[in-house]
């Protein structure tokens, strides 16, 4: 069988088949959602997360808006994906000297594990929305590292290995507001620290109303034999607001700054209660994948209504042949 997911086998990964009759290439876990109001003890709200499979199980790295209103990451630990237990303190951040580096706000992070390290990315507060940057090795020490790029911007995600000896990032320049603007762009970096050679990715806009307004990344790119499979969201504007759904494109290998095909219509909308009913109504905001390459099954992460943690499928080939019959590259 040719594997069309690079990567590792994860036999324990959750899995739902598609309902019969369904013909969408999305579908939704029928317990959505995982995790509910008031997760923590001080925490209101867990979503836009981001969880990786480690030893066996499972952690993550969550957004807990906190009852004074301020979004903090907090460490999760599972052993099924499915029930998690969440740290009731949010994490330690510290320097490269162990000193407290801590934030006075963080929220939707991406969860990486690039060669023996693990990064997590997240909108930070260098003064106002910024991408922030730490690492770990064990899950227990947080070492906050140099934000990557300047204020104003968002969804700062990290390709899960470098790409011709650089690291690269996808990130949306935004404002210091709920900004009614956003394209995606890519940047490289030697070291981490240091970073360049932007190149502008994909544009909102365009003919399909759903992501008219803005587009940002979703979960860290997951690297397949036909390109780079990205989600991502895209925003419309209302009447009544904002409405996020999901979308999906593949990327060139070599080049990721190349959009080789991208979806014409959403691939996941606001439709269920969770997802149109909550602190912030109307959305579907996908941080985080976990896969298993033998089968291409996938198992998305995602936001819901900026209240729920909630559970997606798909499978690799089907979505990927999706993404080419129905695609329109601007």
């Amino acid at each position: 069988m040719r594997e069309t997911i690079i990567g590792t086998s994860l036999p324990n990964l959750l899995w739902e088949n598609k309902p019969e009759g369904l013909h969408e290439v999305v579908w939704r876990y029928s317990k959505n959602p995982i995790i509910g109001w008031n997760p923590t003890p001080s925490g209101a709200r867990a979503f836009n997360s981001a969880v990786l499979a480690y030893k066996g199980a499972f952690v993550g790295i969550f957004r807990i808006d906190h009852k004074n209103s301020r979004p903090l990451l907090h460490y999760g630990s599972s052993e099924d994906a499915i029930n998690w237990k969440l740290e009731p303190e949010d994490i330690n951040w510290v320097d490269d000297n162990g000193k407290p580096a801590p934030t006075s706000y963080a929220y939707d992070p991406r969860l990486v594990k690039i060669e023996d390290t693990y990064y997590t990315t997240w909108c930070d507060d260098f003064p106002g929305p910024s991408i922030g940057l730490g690492m770990t090795r064990d899950f227990k020490t947080f070492t906050r590292l140099e934000n990557a790029i300047m204020p104003f911007n968002r969804n700062g995600v990290l390709f899960p290995r470098k790409i011709k000896g650089l690291y690269v990032m996808l990130s949306r320049p935004s404002d210091s507001g709920h900004t009614p603007f956003g394209d995606i762009i890519l940047s490289y970096s030697h070291d981490l620290t240091f970073w360049g050679k932007h190149r502008h990715v994909m544009a909102s806009g365009g003919k399909n109303w759903w992501q008219a307004t803005k587009i940002g990344a979703g979960p860290v790119p997951i690297e397949t034999r036909e390109g780079w499979l990205l989600l991502y969201h895209g925003v419309t504007t209302t009447c009544n607001g904002f409405v996020y759904s999901m979308g999906a494109a593949l990327l060139d290998l070599d080049d990721p700054s190349k959009v080789l095909y991208r979806t014409r219509d959403y691939i996941l909308t606001p439709e269920k209660q969770y997802e149109t009913v909550g602190f912030v109504p109307n959305v579907v905001f996908p941080c985080a994948t976990l896969l298993d390459a033998e089968t291409g099954r996938i198992a998305i992460y995602y936001g819901a209504a900026d209240t729920y943690t909630a559970i997606a499928f798909t499978q690799v080939d089907e979505l990927i042949a999706h993404i080419k019959s129905n695609s329109e590259v601007f």
